[in-house]
C-alpha cells in the first residue's frame, strides 16, 4: 500500500478541528495528573536502584565464585548480574531519564525529578539532549536540514537524503552506531563536522566539549574503574559485565528509537512546511513521522513508553505512563480524519528499519506524495 492511499488530504478547517481535538485530549489528561502518576515514577526510581544494586552484587558474586573455582555459580551469577544491570540501565535511560528530562514530572516539584536538572546515566549530557532532542527534534520532527535525528548524520534512511558513495558502507556503520549508541548521542550536539571542515574554531569546540568530556570521565570511571576495582583481583569479569550491560542498553535503545522513526511509512518533509505551520499541521507532521510498537505492558515500560511514539510526539510533556490510555482516543481521532496510525510489532517495524538501511545505502529516488497534504498552510 502506498503512502498516498494511507492518508486523506485535510483542508484548513479539518486541520484546525484535528488539532483542537488533540489539544483537548492533552488538557484533559494534564488536569487529571496526581498521586497515581507520582507513585508510578517513584516505583520506577526504586526499580532502577534495586535492579542496579542486584546486578552489581551478582557480578561481584560471580567474581567470588571464580576464586573458588565453581564455574556453574560463576557463569550463572555473571549472566544474571549483566542482565539485571542492563535492565537497570534501560529503565533509567528510557522510562526515567528520557521522560523526566522532558519535564513530564515537573508538576511534582520534586528536585530529583526536575527536567532541567536531572542528569542521566549515559555518556551524553542532559543539557545537550535537551537542545538536540527536546527542542530541535520535537519541534522540527523529520524536517530535512533541521532535525539532526534523521540518520544521525551517519545514515541515509530516506530517499530524499542526497546519496553519496560512502553510504554503501552504512550497514556496517549502522551496526557500529547500535553498539555505541550512547556515544553517538553524546557527540550529536557537538557537531564535529563543522569543526572538521573549519566552520567552527578549535577554541569554540573545546568550550562545547568540556562538559561532555567531564561526563565521559565520570561514566567511564564509574563503570570501568571504580566498580571493577572493588572486585580486587577479579577486576576483569566485573569490567566485562559492565561493558556488556552498557552494550545491551545501547542495542535496545537504538532498536526502539529507530523503530519509532524510520519504518516504511514514516515520512520526511521539506523546510517550507514549518513556515506558518498551524497546530493541526504540526500534529499531522508528528503523526506521519512517527511509528508505534504494539505489545504488552512490559514492552511499554522497557521502551519508556516510546512504543507509543506517536503519542509521545504529540504530547512530549505528558507523563508517558498515560500514553496507553491516550492512544485509544488518538487512534479514534486519526481514523475520523482518515489518517494512518502507524503501528506494528517490534519484529515487523524493525524489519522495515533494516530494509531502509540496506535499500537506501544504494541510490534511490523519492516517491511522490499527494499534493498539498503537508503544505505550509
Amino acid at each position: 500500500m502506498s503512502r498516498k492511499t494511507l492518508n486523506r488530504a485535510l483542508g484548513v478547517a479539518e486541520l484546525e478541528r484535528f488539532g483542537a481535538e488533540l489539544d483537548a485530549l492533552r488538557a484533559r489528561i494534564l488536569a487529571s495528573l496526581g498521586q497515581r502518576d507520582a507513585r508510578y515514577i517513584r516505583r520506577v526510581v526504586k526499580a532502577v536502584r534495586y535492579t542496579g544494586l542486584a546486578g552489581r552484587g551478582l557480578l561481584f558474586l560471580g567474581a567470588v565464585a571464580l576464586a573458588f573455582d565453581t564455574p556453574a555459580l560463576m557463569w550463572g551469577a555473571w549472566i544474571g548480574g549483566v542482565l539485571l544491570l542492563a535492565l537497570s540501565k534501560i529503565l533509567e535511560n528510557m522510562e526515567l531519564g528520557h521522560n523526566v528530562i522532558h519535564g513530564q514530572y515537573d508538576w511534582m516539584r520534586d528536585p530529583h525529578l526536575n527536567g532541567q536538572s536531572y542528569e542521566w546515566d549515559i555518556a551524553g549530557t542532559s543539557d545537550n539532549w535537551r537542545k538536540s532532542h527536546n527542542f530541535r527534534h520535537h519541534t522540527y520532527t523529520n524536517v530535512r536540514g533541521m532535525d539532526d535525528d534523521i540518520g544521525y548524520g551517519l545514515l541515509r534512511i530516506f530517499p530524499e537524503q542526497r546519496w553519496r558513495p560512502y553510504y554503501l558502507l552504512q550497514p556496517l556503520v549502522a551496526m557500529g552506531l547500535a553498539l555505541m549508541f550512547q556515544w553517538g548521542v553524546a557527540i550529536q550536539e557537538l557537531k564535529l563536522d563543522r569543526w572538521m571542515f573549519g566552520r567552527t574554531t578549535t577554541r569554540a569546540m573545546w568550550r562545547k566539549f568540556r562538559p561532555v568530556g567531564r561526563k565521559w570521565v565520570r561514566q567511564l570511571g564509574k563503570d570501568y574503574v571504580v566498580f571493577p576495582a572493588l572486585a580486587g583481583p577479579f577486576f576483569l569479569p566485573v569490567l566485562l559485565g559492565n561493558l556488556v550491560a552498557n552494550g545491551l542498553r545501547n542495542l535496545w535503545t537504538f532498536t526502539v528509537i529507530f523503530c519509532g522513526h524510520f519504518t516504511t511509512h514514516a515520512e520526511t518533509f521539506p523546510q517550507n512546511v514549518v513556515k506558518n505551520e498551524s497546530r493541526g499541521h504540526w500534529y499531522l507532521r508528528q503523526l506521519r513521522g512517527s511509528s508505534n510498537l504494539s505489545g504488552g505492558r512490559w514492552l511499554h515500560v522497557l521502551t519508556g513508553n516510546l512504543s507509543h511514539q506517536i503519542e509521545h510526539h504529540f504530547f512530549p510533556d505528558v507523563p508517558a505512563n498515560r500514553y496507553a490510555e491516550m492512544a485509544v482516543e488518538v487512534r479514534r481521532i486519526c481514523a475520523r480524519y482518515g489518517q494512518h496510525y502507524n503501528t506494528g510489532s517490534m519484529v515487523r517495524q524493525f524489519g522495515q528499519v533494516v530494509w531502509r538501511i540496506l535499500r537506501h545505502a544504494l541510490p534511490s529516488r523519492p516517491r511522490r506524495l499527494q499534493p498539498a497534504t503537508m503544505s505550509a498552510g
